[in-house]
């Protein structure tokens, strides 16, 4: 199998582009066509791609794309995070950037990114604009921080009644619509890029963080360094949002352990345990409604069934257990 773009085994490539997959085999395979196709990035870049014992695995389908010795099949699914370092370190270019496996780079949008930071003396962490497939963007690729107000407004109800109002509902950034370049406290992991010296010197994503999270406490770790956060709408991913993950309230329980361990991490420890109080009175009535409008599918009844499991966040990551999570 060739080598990817212009990646020669003697010249380090501009970029490291890390994917991690799990299942949706069918997305992976337009993801990695982005990459590695005809609208593949032209600055020199290698793709490093790591499937997280998805079932059937996807290691075969990921050796059609590239070489053998850039697709690691992890045994057992060990989280993005983790996985992400686990790429990182097979990494060589001057930048990481991370791909969600549901998402395509749109043709140049890669090259943007790399033009961007190469431009910028303070570069951090950089991401772009999401679109969905009908071309609707998607205000996902980046967000406000948590603090106690926004853990409040999402208790009261007040981010849901006044939804992207940029006082009630905080952490959405209001109304601004990601079309034109601007710093964000928060750059989302499905389209993120940042110096590898930079992700070298922060140790990459806490490893305490399985899955959700791991982003917005590496991106506070960035700006408390003075480093730039922002995104460029020059550009832009077609992102299948949650294609990897079927069941509703699953997928809010890791959202609400992730976030939970945030606010633990980063907070003093009396605006934490507010915050987290906040957090869990907000659950609580978003399944009490789903209940009273007789929604039973809702993923708030399920966590709300399942608070046990995230009420405490994340524990201290343990490889040696066989089921750390």
């Amino acid at each position: 199998m060739p080598l990817t773009s212009s990646e020669t085994p003697l010249t380090a490539p501009d970029v490291s582009v890390v994917i991690v997959t799990y299942n949706a085999g069918h997305l992976v395979e337009e993801c990695l066509r982005s990459v590695t196709g005809p609208n593949a990035p032209s600055v020199s870049h290698e793709v490093i791609a790591l499937d997280n014992a998805s079932q059937p695995s996807l290691v075969p389908l990921l050796q059609r794309f590239l070489p053998a010795h850039r697709v690691v099949g992890v045994p057992k699914n060990i989280g993005f995070g983790r996985a992400c370092n686990l790429g990182a370190e097979r990494a060589r270019g001057r930048y990481v950037l991370l791909l969600n496996p549901d998402a395509v780079a749109e043709p140049g949008a890669i090259d943007a990114m790399v033009r961007a930071a190469d431009g910028e003396s303070r570069c951090g962490v950089l991401g772009g604009q999401t679109v969905d497939r009908d071309g609707r963007i998607d205000p996902k690729s980046c967000w406000g921080a948590p603090t106690v107000w926004s853990q409040f407004c999402f208790a009261t109800g007040l981010s849901s009644v006044f939804r992207r109002n940029r006082f009630f509902d905080p952490e959405s950034l209001g109304k601004w619509d990601r079309t034109s370049m601007r710093d964000v406290p928060i750059v989302t992991g499905c389209l993120m890029m940042l110096p590898r010296e930079l992700w070298l010197a922060l140790g990459g994503f806490d490893p305490d963080y399985f899955m959700y999270g791991e982003d917005a406490d590496l991106c506070r770790r960035v700006s408390q360094l003075g480093r730039r956060i922002w995104i460029t709408p020059d550009a832009v991913a077609m992102h299948e949002v949650g294609a990897s993950s079927s069941d509703s309230a699953a997928k809010t329980v890791l959202l609400l352990k992730g976030k939970m361990t945030y606010l633990r991490k980063n907070m003093r420890p009396a605006e934490a345990a507010a915050a987290r109080r906040l957090l869990m009175g907000g659950v609580a009535l978003r399944a009490l409604g789903a209940r009273l409008r007789g929604r039973r599918d809702s993923g708030w009844i399920g966590a709300w069934s399942r608070r046990s499991q995230w009420a405490k966040g994340y524990a201290t990551y343990d490889p040696s257990r066989p089921d750390a999570q």
